[in-house]
């Protein structure tokens, strides 16, 4: 059987500190962990490199040393296992330092109890899985610059064995170094975005997590559900960065396909309506109109899927609560018109022509969180199908998206 232990190293110089620790975790149901001591900063350093532990709990005062210092030169030497500070006393400042060095969590020495801590060490772990995903993605990409390198490269050698004009090498130069430059800029971006928008529901988990376990009777319940539901949309916000991701990578990698079938228009728009509707914002309501006789279409319908509730989300997102969102469908003889329209903040003007550029953000919803990915994909999504996506915008007074699609249904 293997080992499915979770080893613990805990960094005190003081004894009894490792004494009340071991007891803490004894006491947490299952026993699923293993702890080990270490009350030397240099020794604790060594440890560390072997990599032999799943997560450390670091004292903040170690002799002439501190904890901080210690995650700080650990978090250098590529150290990827997360690190939990122990400090006794809770404070902002001690939070924002342990955060800026690479802590996952930090627990006030004396106040957790077998549920807390338990919990600090699993969710610090997830954490550290997560970041190790991020990183995943950005080899891949690096992986990708690299190939990119080598195909320019082989159009180098070409164009030095044919005999092509100065002029034509000189054009198909540029392109590949535009890629080229494009590629990195989208690597970069990337990174940026990604770290920073998991970063943001990540730490909602971990501190409602965290004060959950201090909410134990029950008169307590209000309290605690309320950080019940910060984590479900947490959660709910990380699934949807991971699917914009995701998306982007197959539509890069030409993994998206349209896939046609035929089915009732109205009747797949309304239900996709019906799902939104408990997931937009308070007062808010969706209004559909279908406005022909006609229902009956041929389209892919996931992709048509995706499409309507990116545009609904956004329309609920960027307007305020009470607001109305409408949405229209029509089936004419050659063509199948869709489109959303919210009474919401606007596009600015000076915005609109990097609208549907990857990740880019107007400047009037730097405050609302998103990577900048959804209308690109919308776009592309659209591309795919064969149809058409226009947009008219004022800013304050609302936009409206408007999508033609031919018409294929014999």
């Amino acid at each position: 059987m293997p080992d499915t232990k979770t080893r613990v190293l805990l960094i005190d110089d003081d004894e009894d500190d490792f004494i009340i620790t071991r007891d803490t975790i004894e006491d947490i149901p299952g026993r699923n962990y293993v702890l080990e001591w270490s009350a030397s900063f240099g020794e604790a350093l060594e440890l560390i490199k072997e990599g032999k532990h799943d997560v450390y709990l670091v004292d903040y005062r170690l002799g002439a040393h501190d904890g901080l210092e210690l995650i700080s030169q650990a978090v250098e030497g590529g150290s990827e296992a997360p690190f939990i500070l122990l400090t006794g006393q809770s404070d902002r400042e001690t939070d924002e330092k342990a955060m800026h060095v690479g802590a996952s969590d930090y627990l006030v020495k004396g106040t957790f109890d077998p549920f807390s801590l338990e919990r600090s060490i699993r969710y610090s772990i997830e954490h550290a899985k997560s970041l190790a995903e991020i990183q995943k993605l950005n080899t891949e990409l690096e992986q990708r610059v690299e190939a990119r390198t080598c195909e320019l490269g082989e159009a180098v050698r070409k164009l030095e064995d044919t005999n092509r004009s100065l002029y034509e090498a000189q054009v198909e130069i540029r392109k590949a170094l535009q890629k080229e430059k494009e590629l990195h800029e989208l690597k970069s971006r990337f990174v940026t975005i990604a770290s920073h928008e998991f970063r943001t529901p990540l730490s909602t988990v971990l501190s409602s997590a965290s004060l959950i376990g201090k909410y134990k009777t029950t008169e307590d319940d209000e309290k605690r559900q309320k950080h019940v539901e910060r984590i479900k949309s947490a959660v709910s916000n990380l699934t949807t960065i991971l699917n914009d991701f995701l998306s982007i990578s197959r539509i890069e990698e030409g993994k998206i396909y349209n896939v046609p079938t035929t089915f009732d228009l109205k009747e797949f728009t309304a239900e996709i309506v019906d799902e939104m509707q408990g997931l937009v914002k308070i007062g808010q309501k969706i209004h559909y109109h279908h406005n022909s006789p006609e229902t009956i279409v041929t389209l892919d319908k996931q992709l048509l899927k995706n499409i309507i509730l990116n545009l609904l989300s956004n329309a609920s997102k960027y307007s305020s609560e009470g607001k109305a969102i409408f949405i229209d469908t029509e089936v004419a003889k050659s063509v199948i018109y869709l489109t959303v329209k919210d009474a919401g903040i606007g596009i600015p003007e000076t915005d609109k022509a990097h609208l549907f550029t990857p990740f880019f953000r107007a400047q009037n919803v730097t405050n609302i969180q998103g990577t900048g990915l959804g209308l690109n994909i919308v776009n592309r999504y659209v591309d795919i199908m064969g149809g058409t996506l226009t947009y008219e915008s004022e800013l304050n007074e609302g936009t409206t998206f408007r999508i033609i699609f031919p018409n294929t249904t014999a």
